[in-house]
């Protein structure tokens, strides 16, 4: 019999207990009754920190997370940031709506939520809690399951801050609304945030998210976050989640989607930073003529370890998805890609298609691809492909041919084969940005 890992479940019921008495208060009593199910629920659950018969975590050890009795509430954040911190960190452009978040908490004044269509609500959730109860309590946590996910039940279970966005029937909007979640700290203190995002697209509408998450450089933090997407009839959303969390850091997400009768959801993840990074991502295809089109780019090194789940669940007939997943890797780095596609019985004309590539960098970098299809249906169209390999070296041989030194040809081999998904960023500014902090980062590791 194997050893049970010493973890800090408890410490985490002692938190919520503190907060409940000192901060969450004037909350609503069914959002404390939901923070005291989920608590109750990852009480049970527990880390997932066993290996062996745990699929879902077989090659992700969330040891580290597990042991660490990282603080739920630390030193005044507004003491550790200011505008400039943020605006260093913001993607797009000064005028686009931001919200701001430090260590899980809402801050105000370096937020600027303006000139958006009348209706549309963007607002703290906590805010939002208060004023319009009924059409939170719609929606939040109804997606997101934590009776089974111990993350995401460790997240509800401290539900307070976080950001709600409510586009009604038939608004455009046309500027991305930016979210930024920033950690910090300062001496010996280990925080550890839950960003919470509700996210709920009425019919014939629109909308563009940008989810930032940062870190200073060489803090030690957990950031646990959950996002849940609702996508009306007919409507079209596009999502980026950019993450340049501190190397010493864990990043773990759950983003769960819904989405209505011909609606469209694009998203695009990208991982720059973070010790141990873990991102699932399930999409349900709830009513027929959806789709949905996933990108992802991860760019580890050292000995960085980014693992990406994605499920895409085709619920209903006549329903399309496309993903394409690609990770550069160098030193001792690793990478994770388990991409499940499932096809429910009756789901017929479905047409689906993923892909995972990686290139390697170094000779100890490792990267395990786990492509699936469950399709219980006949007359579908679903197809998939996985590749592991290093540099063509044929290539840069007839660049430096050509004349090109071989830092730069390797720098723009390296560059050229995540091309594709940076260009798949709509927002010309957004991929303009995104494209510099891509080239920088593989500059750094070719001039190494």
């Amino acid at each position: 019999m194997t050893e049970r890992r010493t973890t800090q479940e408890s410490a985490y019921l002692e938190d919520l207990e503190s907060l409940e008495k000192n901060v969450y208060g004037s909350d609503p009593s069914w959002a404390r009754d939901l923070r005291k199910a989920a608590m109750s629920k990852f009480q049970n659950l527990g880390f997932p920190t066993a290996r062996r018969g745990n699929e879902e975590w077989k090659y992700t050890d969330i040891g580290p997370v597990a042991k660490v009795k990282f603080q739920s509430f630390g030193s005044d954040v507004q003491s550790l940031v200011n505008a400039k911190n943020v605006e260093s960190f913001s993607l797009g452009e000064k005028s686009w709506s931001q919200m701001v978040f430090v260590n899980g908490s809402y801050v105000e004044d370096l937020s600027s939520v303006s000139s958006l269509p009348s209706g549309v609500m963007v607002l703290n959730l906590t805010e939002a809690i208060r004023s319009v109860p009924e059409l939170v309590q719609q929606y939040l946590a109804h997606y997101a399951d934590y009776e089974a996910n111990a993350f995401t039940a460790l997240n509800t279970a401290f539900i307070h801050d976080g950001a709600f966005i409510h586009i009604p029937d038939g608004i455009l909007v046309e500027e991305p609304i930016r979210l930024l979640f920033l950690s910090t700290s300062k001496d010996e203190e280990e925080p550890v945030s839950h960003p919470r995002v509700l996210i709920v697209v009425g019919k014939n509408s629109k909308a563009t998210v940008i989810d930032g998450y940062v870190g200073v450089p060489n803090g030690r933090y957990f950031s646990n976050g959950v996002t849940e997407v609702v996508v009306g009839d007919g409507s079209r959303v596009e999502y980026y989640k950019v993450q340049q969390q501190s190397d010493n850091a864990f990043h773990i997400t759950n983003t769960d989607v819904s989405l209505g009768r011909d609606s469209y959801f694009s998203s695009i993840n990208i991982d720059m930073g973070g010790k141990l990074v873990r991102n699932n991502l399930h999409v349900l295809t709830e009513d027929e003529g959806s789709s949905c089109v996933l990108n992802g780019l991860y760019l580890v090194n050292g000995t960085q370890h980014v693992d990406n789940q994605v499920i895409i669940d085709h619920a209903k007939p006549y329903t399309t998805s496309r993903e394409l997943y690609k990770g550069i890797l160098d030193g001792k780095s690793r990478s994770v890609f388990h991409g499940s596609i499932i096809v429910r019985e009756g789901a017929v004309k479905v047409d689906a298609n993923q892909v995972d590539k990686n290139l390697l960098l170094s000779d100890q970098a490792e990267a395990d691809t786990k492509p699936a299809f469950w399709v219980y249906c006949d007359d579908v169209k679903c197809g998939h492909g996985a590749a592991c390999g290093k540099m063509d070296e044929k290539a840069v041989f007839y660049m430096r041919s050509r004349g090109i030194d071989e830092k730069t040809a390797r720098g723009l081999l390296t560059k050229a084969f995540v091309s594709d998904v940076i260009q798949s960023i709509a927002n010309e500014s957004l991929r303009s940005q995104i494209d510099d902090l891509v080239q920088f980062k593989i500059q750094e590791w070719v001039d190494r």
